[in-house]
């Protein structure tokens, strides 16, 4: 069962609203003897105030120490006193303030909204509420503004219950009634499962990182261990506090919803592949590059070519020979990703590539006719993969017009059948990353094996990547789930 615990500091400041089973006062909450059971308590702390050892305070630090799931967390009621943190990239801030102001805001130097659970009373600005929230998880906030010169965020505060006027009473009730239903009432069938899993697909992506049988067995293998694994979209986001753990089955960007997501859930102690440091390492090819490099790992003979420095690229062209390949540093897929020819293709495709990035990579060429692809869990081999490059093609895929991509075969192998050498260099590899899911891409050059990247969010298809293992593949991502969420219950470092 989940129950749903409502704080406030005071039983006045509930007066304006019905009575309610699940409000208790703070002294009561914290009074409350600590016991040792399967329920899940959901806490949302409407204090007065948050301010450091006082009751407020109090009520999310024991809250996190039940193991109850509690906004605000501890967590965000510090990073809301540290006003370095309120230098928020929000897009266009001054442009959308300016038209939401009467006559343009011209005589306004400072004003004020209020979010309720991410939610605001004004249509033009609820975009700029959703963002603050997601980085400052509050029921109640108050996010001010001032203008010099341009407009910018100058506080965000989280604000008292009491406070609120009649208006603002009723809006507060209507989203916390939405809020509650949505995020912490559970369906019945929940109870029979030890832990909940939020799994983050896109239904109608192209090219996703598992199809859709494989995320059918990812659901069935988690059942089989105790485990509801629970689909979820990028509009759930407000959902993740209701779940023991996050797996990204998305193809993950830094700078899109899969990274707010994991960065999220981490704050919130969850368990999360693909962790937002993993994201973070892998989605840039030239941090890899320059990682490999300093832990002397193999990669193939790499430059940096830098938007403002047209000789720099062709003295870069001429150490590395024709042809080469230029890659964006956060493509996937073999997307952004070009060979060329000679110095004429590659003025051309300089020109277009960094129109996305002011950096560019390129890199020798180096021909084979299959790439090794190495799974890796934790720190150890999970699959191994021969990934052939596509028809008349020198990648694995080949994207058309339209959109549409073709790819080479594949052939899946036992670990203990791959080559030893490549194994080990894989494991090096995802060492210096992290101790997430991992795909390896490596060639071998001559006689030794290469890095050519390491995926934070690997290919797992039905039918490919589990060729050998079967449903045992997804039995094993999803122990490593268990064993993670079993040792943050019982207070365990991994």
């Amino acid at each position: 069962m989940t129950r749903l615990v409502i704080v406030v500091e005071k039983a006045s400041d509930w007066s304006s609203y019905y009575p309610s089973v699940d409000v208790v006062t703070a002294m009561d909450y914290l009074r409350e003897p600590v016991g040792l059971d399967d329920e899940r308590t959901h806490v949302i702390n409407l204090c007065r105030s948050y301010k450091y050892l006082g009751t407020g305070y109090y009520v999310s630090l024991l809250a996190e120490a039940r193991g109850h799931r509690v906004m605000p967390s501890v967590r965000t009621v510090n990073d809301l006193r540290r006003r370095s943190l309120y230098g928020l990239d929000i897009e266009d801030l001054s442009t959308k303030l300016t038209h939401f102001l009467p006559a343009g805001g011209r005589d306004t130097t400072d004003f004020g909204i209020l979010v309720y659970f991410g939610q605001t009373a004004y249509p033009a600005l609820q975009d700029l509420a959703r963002q603050v929230f997601e980085m400052f998880p509050c029921p109640l906030l108050r996010i001010e503004f001032e203008r010099d010169r341009v407009w910018q965020v100058s506080a965000i505060k989280p604000v008292g219950l009491h406070t609120l006027v009649d208006d603002q009473e009723d809006a507060f009730a209507e989203e916390l009634d939405r809020f509650s239903k949505k995020l912490w009432r559970k369906p019945k069938a929940r109870k029979l499962y030890r832990y909940d899993i939020a799994m983050l697909v896109d239904p109608a992506e192209a090219m996703p990182p598992s199809n859709k049988k494989a995320l059918k067995s990812f659901i069935t293998a988690g059942k089989e261990l105790g485990i509801e694994v629970d689909p979820i979209g990028k509009n759930d986001y407000q959902r993740l506090a209701e779940y023991d753990g996050l797996f990204i089955r998305e193809t993950t960007a830094s700078d899109n919803h899969t990274y707010r997501f994991a960065h999220r859930a981490e704050k919130e102690g969850m368990v999360v592949i693909d962790d937002p440091t993993s994201i973070l390492r892998c989605t840039n090819k030239i941090f890899l590059n320059d990682l490999m490099v300093s832990r002397k790992l193999a990669v193939p003979r790499t430059e940096i070519l830098y938007r403002d420095d047209s000789k720099g690229v062709k003295e870069v062209a001429a150490r590395l020979g024709y042809p080469l390949v230029l890659k964006i540093p956060d493509g996937s897929f073999s997307r952004g990703v070009v060979k060329v020819e000679n110095e004429a293709a590659l003025g051309k495709a300089t020109a277009e590539l960094f129109q996305h990035s002011s950096l560019l990579l390129a890199q020798e060429f180096v021909y084979t006719e299959y790439d090794w692809r190495i799974g890796v869990l934790n720190n150890q081999a999970l699959y191994a993969c021969k990934y052939y490059m596509s028809r008349g093609h020198w990648q694995i895929y080949n994207h058309g017009a339209k959109g549409t991509a073709k790819s080479g075969g594949f052939e899946t192998i036992p670990i203990k059948d791959a080559p030893a050498d490549v194994v080990k260099l894989a494991l090096k590899a995802t060492q210096a990353v992290g101790d997430g899911l991992y795909g390896v891409d490596l060639k071998r050059v001559g006689d030794k094996p290469v890095v050519i990247e390491v995926n934070d969010n690997p290919s797992i298809d039905a039918g490919v990547e589990d060729a050998f293992l079967g449903e045992e593949l997804y039995l094993r991502v999803m122990r490593e789930f268990l064993r993670r969420m079993e040792n943050k219950r019982s207070g365990i470092a991994d």
